[in-house]
């Protein structure tokens, strides 16, 4: 804390009093104190939140243990005590600072980080500390001098910013009520009721994690069900009258999967004759958008393999030392005030990187309207953009001035020219019996570089929908020869090319806060998509969680085993059997929980709160949300306690159990490299994981074999049994002495089957020149033993998700 200074007549302090300036970070308030003068002037840094929610057993004894009989766990408020640092020291000398501070204040100022948490960090300490007062609040989009002057002359101007202000602290309050309360009960009844004994880990259930959870399970199974197809093209050389020469295709959307329909186009196509329509236009290509905080990471993921909370914090440290605009940001526009900054912008970036230099238009590029990057509204906070101060050498973190060349590139470009291509299409119109089919080639040049020489070869990368499947690209090449408009040409000998549908892509670490903002681009339902429109800001569809929070949700689905990150740069998510197990009961037992698209207009509902444009109507919506979050809360615990319960398999062992052995492990590893889906690293350590995971791809026993025990299962737990290894290398050796191509899959896997080859062609005695095979007699069947009844040991509460949350900038 530190005496500071007023930024003058802009500030409207009251000269009969004391205005108290409560800041997020310390290294905020060294950069705003520079403008201060006054000494009637004081100055506190929180640095982070200062209050926590006490545990459910601090609050009452018996909420400690996991009893379901005790839910649901509901509360009008939630009880706060001064929190604790990374260190473990408590923050109630903080409060008692603070507290000492207000002494003989008569106006408080907000000047912690814009938006939810930033005023969720600062208001709850005043309620904490019974301040009455006036409250004002100081938006700093960013902390340079020409930001800093405005936020104040802003401030000045503005009488109602700390009613509107507390809205926004109201809506982030909420998301916390709603986080604790789904994620307490939702935890503990889905993992005391649903989750099968086979998981010893508690099942973490969350109002945001869950549904996009949801997305990625869903995406999980159409990856594992894809079935590739064969699909042709037919390509059509072709001589013009002038003897250019050229190949025209017949690659149509709808894909020719019937290999009939390409043969009958094919030879329809053959010596074909006639005219060729030939089309030349120029076409613009526009600069990229700028970045918002989710584009950023997803960029930097692509491009330094950063995973999103790394981007976050360099953004975060240039942005207090004022080099970057304000970082946790949906939008991807800038405000049509600011466009009388570009130049001095561009010439600050001009000064600091003559590679950018060499490429800064002597006159910016001002693009208006939602397709360009200057709106009359860009939303609460606008895109991500460099300032006039930039840093020097050493100035910043190699890997934060990465991050700032990144996005100064990205506002270098948005202000340069449009680049222009000369694109020409050859088109021939071919009469066939399934009717007139189009057979085309474009051929493009560049005519106008524009902004792509600042990118080069990056300028052409495709992006790539998450989740979706690489689209086909259109029938294409370089410069194509001269060819008039209505030109005779004649075709030679067609041929047909096949090519193989492909299955969607795996969303990747980077580019999962995007899918979670863009859900909208995930769906195909058109109803489903007008549900998920913003009419307010048409650029921001509803999605899940908020720019401040997504970044830590795959971390928390990560811990819950329910996915697991495959390896790359970027590594893609695969969702674990634990996910897709979860994420089915949940549906099974109350689908509005699996449903994204639901939950994304539920977000938009809560966002209603902070849009509140006096303190009675905040709080107002605030109560009317509390209680429906308790009623879903306690329809949750009903619907659960109502369901079947899952089956509970007699040899399971109690949580904290056994691992799998080693051939159950063998088998499992090997049945995953034949059906190329990864195996879930927890199947490697729990024997109900593996056993799980065997159960759902081994499918059905050759031979009608038994399996488990009765088939002298190493494993004892109903997995397929595997061959030994020197029943494998025997059964290599007969392969390679009768000639045969290899193996057949199964052999490998499967005790039965590779029992059954070898029957069939060692010989009638199983013997080969003289020696007795290396084979493993079947095992005796031993008699079966009931196991004794064991009771499950419930989660313990302190290593438990049902927890209150601690301060964070995430929800569950």
């Amino acid at each position: 804390m530190a005496q500071a200074t007023s930024p003058g007549s802009s500030s409207g302090t009251n000269p009969r009093g004391k205005t108290l300036f409560f800041f997020e970070k310390p290294s905020a308030m060294r950069q705003v104190q520079r403008f201060f003068r006054s000494p009637s002037t004081v100055c506190v840094a929180a640095e982070g939140h200062l209050l926590e929610v006490a545990e459910p057993g601090e609050i009452r004894p018996d909420w400690k243990p996991w009893r379901f009989d005790a839910l649901p766990i509901a509360m009008e408020r939630l009880p706060v005590a001064p929190g604790h640092g990374r260190s473990g020291q408590s923050h109630a000398p903080k409060l008692a600072a603070i507290r000492q501070a207000l002494s003989g204040v008569e106006r408080v100022i907000i000047a912690t980080d814009p938006g939810r948490e930033g005023s969720m960090i600062a208001w709850e300490v005043l309620e904490h500390l019974g301040w009455r007062g006036r409250v004002d609040r100081l938006r700093l989009g960013a902390l340079d001098e020409i930001s800093i002057r405005r936020a104040f002359g802003l401030l000045a101007r503005e009488d109602d910013s700390g009613e509107r202000d507390y809205a926004a602290y109201l809506e982030a309050l909420c998301r916390q009520y709603e986080d604790w309360h789904l994620g307490l009960n939702g935890t503990r009844a889905v993992s005391l009721r649903l989750r099968p004994p086979a998981f010893r880990e508690p099942w973490r259930f969350g109002g945001v994690q869950t549904p996009t959870l949801a997305i990625l399970a869903d995406l999980e199974e159409r990856i594992r069900t894809f079935v590739p197809r064969d699909f042709y093209k037919i390509a059509l050389p072709v001589t013009t009258e002038s003897g250019a020469r050229l190949t025209l295709w017949h690659a149509p959307k709808d894909k020719i999967f019937e290999i009939a329909d390409a043969e009958t186009i094919r030879d329809a196509a053959a010596g074909w004759a006639g005219p060729l329509a030939v089309v030349q236009k120029d076409v613009r290509r526009t600069p990229p958008k700028l970045f918002s905080k989710d584009t950023l990471a997803r960029a930097c993921a692509k491009r330094f393999g950063w995973d999103p909370q790394v981007t976050a914090r360099h953004a975060q440290a240039l942005y207090d030392k004022g080099y970057l605009s304000y970082p946790r940001t949906e939008s991807v526009h800038l405000p049509e005030s600011q466009a009388k900054d570009a130049a001095a912008v561009l010439a600050a970036i001009a000064v600091a990187d003559k590679d950018l230099a060499a490429h800064n238009p002597a006159t910016p590029q001002i693009r208006r309207g939602p397709k360009g990057h200057y709106v009359k509204d860009p939303g609460e906070h606008h895109a991500i953009v460099p300032l006039r101060k930039v840093p020097g050498p050493g100035d910043v973190a190699p890997e934060a001035l990465r991050l700032w060349l990144l996005v100064a590139k990205n506002f270098l470009a948005a202000h340069m020219a449009d680049g222009i291509d000369a694109r020409t299409t050859v088109t021939a119109e071919v009469a066939t019996p399934l009717g007139q089919k189009r057979f085309v080639i474009t051929g493009s040049v560049v005519k106008v570089p524009g902004w792509r020489a600042l990118y080069g070869t990056e300028a052409d990368e495709d992006e790539v929908v998450p989740g979706k499947a690489k689209a086909d690209d259109e029938p294409t090449t370089g410069r194509l020869p001269p060819v008039r408009d209505g030109e005779a040409g004649t075709g030679g000998d067609p041929t047909i090319e096949t090519a193989r549908t492909e299955p969607p892509r795996r969303i990747t670490r980077g580019e999962l806060p995007v899918v979670m903002g863009r859900l909208i681009d995930q769906i195909e339902d058109p109803a489903l998509k007008r549900a998920l429109e913003n009419p307010a800001n048409p650029t921001e569809p509803k999605g899940l969680g908020t720019a401040a929070t997504r970044d830590a949700v795959l971390p928390k689905l990560m811990k819950s085993h329910y996915v697991t990150l495959l390896k790359g740069k970027d590594p893609a998510i695969t969702v674990t059997e634990v996910g897709l197990a979860f994420v089915s009961a949940v549906r099974r037992v109350f689908p509005a929980y699996g449903d994204p698209v639901g939950r994304a207009v539920f977000e938009s509902e809560l966002a209603e709160i902070g849009r509140a444009t006096t303190k009675a109507e905040a709080v107002r919506r605030a109560e009317a949300f509390r209680q429906r979050t308790r009623e879903r809360v306690e329809a949750l615990i009903g619907a659960v306690s109502g369901a079947d319960r899952l089956e509970v398999d007699a040899e399971a062992p109690p949580r904290g159990g056994r691992a799998p052995t080693a051939a159950m492990v063998a088998f499992a590893r090997s049945l995953a490299a034949r059906k190329g889906i990864p195996l879930p690293p927890e199947a490697t350590r729990e024997v109900g994981a593996c056993r799980v995971f065997l159960n759902t791809h081994a499918g059905p026993k050759i031979g009608g074999e038994k399996s488990g025990t009765e088939a002298g299962s190493p494993a004892g737990d109903g997995a397929t049994r595997p061959p030994t290894p020197a029943m494998l290398r025997f059964a290599a050796s007969l392969a390679r002495e009768k000639r045969m191509e290899g193996l057949p899959p199964e052999i490998e896997t499967d005790f039965a089957a590779c029992r059954a080859f070898l029957d069939a062609h060692a010989g009638g005695d199983g013997s080969r020149g003289g020696k007795a095979p290396a084979r493993e007699a079947p095992a005796k069947k031993a008699p079966a033993k009931k196991a004794p009844a064991k009771k499950a040991r419930g989660p313990r509460a302190a290593a438990s998700p049902g927890r209150a949350p601690r301060r964070r900038r995430a929800e569950a």
